[in-house]
């Protein structure tokens, strides 16, 4: 793919609101021409377009019309080949404010650039060969990263550790296909480097090496997207509270008056780099408010979606009919009960509520107390990660479009190994090591349709 770079973009690459500094950033071949045209210096130093690369000038930026000054900024200088996008790229620090920053822009816009399309500026790195796909889809990674460990697992994908492996593989299937095409060729000879005894290890190495990619997949969604866990219960046990004890916040309101909560309440948390995606449901019960019913309906339809449930029972209640009807409705989800306010005198013992719900956690806490919390949280990382997935691993699969990508180039790779075992000619080969390459390819947008690349660049930031 090439692109067409003869337009100068320009947008907005900051936030809007009130700030210190606001980032316009331009580019494209008249980039630093128009810059040129429109900066006046401070300190009366050389034409922009003289300007070394890397380099910043403080100064005005000027309306080519009125010749008024529109803001004071300070213009950094960008030459391609050595930018973000391959091209030349200015990028001018104005005051942070909307109106300033709006007023630049249309003096930029009026003056040669046009306004970019989102995701412009990552997609015309990606084409002009400065990152593959899965280093642009890394920036998106970056900036809507929810912990620590989320952040981390996007800057390796922004700094290409996932196409460094999926380009190891791609080398495997490559160095076969080569072989192949060879022994086909000239049947008779061994091909210098290559035992044909060798083979069956490099294909298993490559069907192996896809799956240890795939497994990351489970945990690299967590971290992408979290986890999205519904706090449920009857009316009062202490969903509210628990909400506000986890978010270390008074997120929600709490009342001794059963049915206070009517509303989904959304909030993110981070338990050791988890991000959890609470959410805080009505009390289910039978009522004859209108509101209230709304309310419990919204929370039996979130239930649905939940990935993981915290039931809540309220100890100096006893367990219910309630208690129980709510279990009947998410006893077959990844569920952790939690038996609430230990501190009161307790109307049910622990060995009839373990019998009762039996295969799934049982938790006491006080919440008043501050009791059970960290083993509440352990519990919730036991539950949402899988022993084998609890890994330090740089690489993870956290993207859809590579999962389904890798699942693909497995199924292909798996045809040939049969293909082997039945010691088929090497004739029978060649298409499905063609369709393993495509795949993996995939992820990195060698093979791509341009139209599934403008979409994927359609979903980034306005200025990114």
């Amino acid at each position: 793919m090439t692109l067409l770079n003869t337009e100068t973009i320009a947008a907005i690459s900051t936030p809007f609101g009130s700030a210190g500094i606001g980032k316009i950033r331009m580019s494209g071949p008249e980039a630093i021409t128009i810059a040129a045209s429109l900066f006046k210096s401070v300190k009366k130093e050389k034409d922009l377009r003289e300007a070394a690369s890397y380099t910043a000038h403080y100064g005005y930026i000027v309306d080519s019309k009125s010749g008024k000054e529109a803001d004071e900024v300070i213009c950094i200088i960008m030459k391609g080949p050595h930018s973000f996008t391959g091209e030349d790229v200015v990028e001018l620090d104005c005051h942070g404010g909307m109106v300033p920053l709006q007023r630049v822009l249309d003096i930029l816009l009026q003056n040669g650039a046009r306004l970019a399309e989102p995701g412009e500026f990552s997609k015309r790195a990606f084409l002009n060969g400065r990152i593959d796909l899965a280093q642009a889809e890394g920036i998106m990674e970056v900036i809507n990263s929810k912990t620590e460990k989320g952040l981390d697992v996007a800057l390796n994908q922004l700094g290409g550790k996932l196409s460094s492996q999926v380009g190891l593989l791609k080398d495997k299937v490559i160095e076969l296909m080569a072989y192949l095409e060879a022994a086909i060729d000239f049947p008779e000879d061994e091909v210098e480097g290559f035992k044909s005894k060798e083979l069956g290890d490099k294909l298993y190495s490559i069907r192996d090496g896809i799956k240890k990619l795939l497994e990351t997949s489970r945990q690299g969604k967590i971290y992408r997207e979290g986890i999205k866990t519904v706090i449920v219960g009857k009316p009062n046990v202490g969903k509210s509270s628990l909400l506000n004890t986890l978010l270390e916040e008074k997120r929600a309101i709490v009342t001794d008056v059963p049915g206070t909560t009517r509303d989904i309440i959304e909030e993110f948390i981070n338990i050791k780099g988890i991000p959890l995606k609470i959410i805080d449901t009505a009390g289910i019960r039978k009522t004859e408010d209108l509101v209230e019913k709304i309310g419990v309906k919204k929370a039996e339809e979130t239930l649905k979606k939940a990935d993981l449930i915290l039931m809540m029972i309220d100890i100096s209640q006893g367990l219910t009919e309630v208690d129980l009807m709510i279990y009947q409705l998410i006893k077959e989800k990844p569920l952790i009960v939690i038996v609430n306010k230990t501190d009161l005198p307790a109307k049910v013992n622990f060995s009839k509520l373990r019998k009762e719900f039996t295969g799934h956690p049982l938790l006491e806490i006080s919440i008043k107390e501050d009791q059970g919390l960290n083993e509440l949280k352990e519990a919730i990382i036991d539950e949402v990660l899988d022993e084998e997935l609890k890994s330090d691993e740089e690489v993870f699969i956290t993207r859809t479009r590579h999962k389904n990508a890798l699942e693909h180039s497995l199924q292909a790779i798996k045809r040939v190994i049969k293909t082997y075992q039945k010691k088929l000619p090497y004739d029978f080969f060649t298409i499905d090591l063609r369709d393993c390459l495509m795949g993996l390819s995939d992820i990195t947008g060698e093979t791509l349709a341009d139209d599934i690349i403008d979409r994927i660049f359609k979903d980034f930031c306005l200025g990114k």
